[in-house]
């Protein structure tokens, strides 16, 4: 029996992919699938987005980018990210990628998208040359679509300044929280990450956006006990009970990605929600239970109503970093991909 169950639904991000192609209007999709499709797979992922109407991959290095081409021939794949040598540069010529470049150093015979700074602060151009014949798109990254449109929006005037000139190359700015709520933003394409997979860019219920989870997480109560009052459960004496208490020891912990800042969050257990207490652990964390219940009880921690949303606030985090930390390998859980 597997410690744990992650389920990977294409089929709702399939309709995610539609309800944003709806968003874009007439700009193309471009789906984001770096660091492992946010730890939902990167390979059935694109495989899926492209299937629903997605034009492109994004990936933020060049190994992910070669990797997506031994499955994916002749679709575009962009790389974010900069290559960390001359090696990479041919490689990625080789098979075909295109590449983001932040400097006047572009590479010849690569299809290239010149990165201008807007705003972010991070990689960028802030002053634009005369694009060679290598450059087919300019792009930048807007740093608070999600929670600022007044700076994202000053960051669209300055890059369609900046690139107004050279409309007839793709231009691209918008990202999840973009293509949502700033149609100012779309261009001719969009990259959308978060909300393929049915995370708000908002760090809000997915559904106000008509998105669905597509990431489920399930495990089980390994051990059930009752502590009495004054007695503690984990590291550190972090929660004692008060009086006579139900708690379920759930085989999941910190190195399965359930991170250790999750106390206080709540699962739903045996289709109740309870609170998750005292310290996290490795490989377990503790449930306070309102009654005794059998071991093998199942204990949902992600999907059914179990919002990557509100584990990201117990944690004082993002929703995606909390997916891109769960732990698929086989050693740890089993991962099952459906299509419903």
């Amino acid at each position: 029996m597997h410690r744990s169950e992650i389920t990977v639904d294409l089929g709702a991000l399939r309709r995610n992919v539609r309800t944003l192609l709806r968003a874009a209007g007439d700009a193309q999709l471009w789906a984001v699938v770096k660091a492992n499709a946010y730890g939902h797979g990167m390979v059935d992922v694109a495989g899926a987005a492209l299937g629903a109407g997605a034009s492109g991959l994004c990936v933020a290095t060049i190994p992910e980018g070669l990797a997506l081409r031994d499955e994916f021939r002749v679709q575009r794949i962009l790389v974010l990210g900069p290559a960390s040598s001359s090696r990479e540069v041919a490689h990625a010529r080789a098979a075909g990628l295109e590449l983001a470049i932040a400097d006047e150093e572009i590479p010849e015979g690569v299809r290239v998208h010149l990165k201008l700074e807007t705003g972010m602060n991070r990689y960028g151009l802030s002053e634009l040359p005369a694009p060679p014949a290598e450059v087919v798109g300019l792009m930048t990254h807007l740093a608070t679509a999600d929670t600022d449109p007044e700076f994202a929006r000053a960051q669209l005037e300055r890059f369609e300044s900046m690139t107004r000139m050279h409309s007839q190359l793709e231009r691209h700015a918008a990202n999840s929280a973009a293509t949502l709520r700033l149609p100012e933003a779309r261009y001719d394409a969009v990259r959308c990450g978060v909300a393929i997979y049915g995370l708000s860019p908002f760090n809000t219920d997915p559904t106000d956006d008509g998105l669905e989870p597509v990431l489920s997480w399930q495990s089980f109560l390994a051990h059930v006990k009752q502590l009495q009052p004054g007695e503690s459960t984990g590291y550190g004496r972090r929660y004692v009970a008060e009086e006579p208490t139900w708690i379920g020891i759930v085989p999941v912990g910190y190195g399965d990605g359930f991170r250790r800042d999750l106390t206080g969050t709540e699962v739903r257990v045996g289709g109740e929600l309870c609170p998750v207490v005292g310290t996290i652990s490795m490989d377990s964390f503790a449930v306070g239970l309102d009654r005794e219940l059998p071991v093998g009880t199942p204990v949902v921690l992600l999907g059914h109503g179990i919002l990557a949303e509100n584990h990201a606030r117990a944690a004082g985090t993002i929703n995606y970093e909390l997916t891109c930390g769960v732990e698929t390998g086989p050693l740890r859980a089993r991962r099952t991909v459906i299509d419903a």
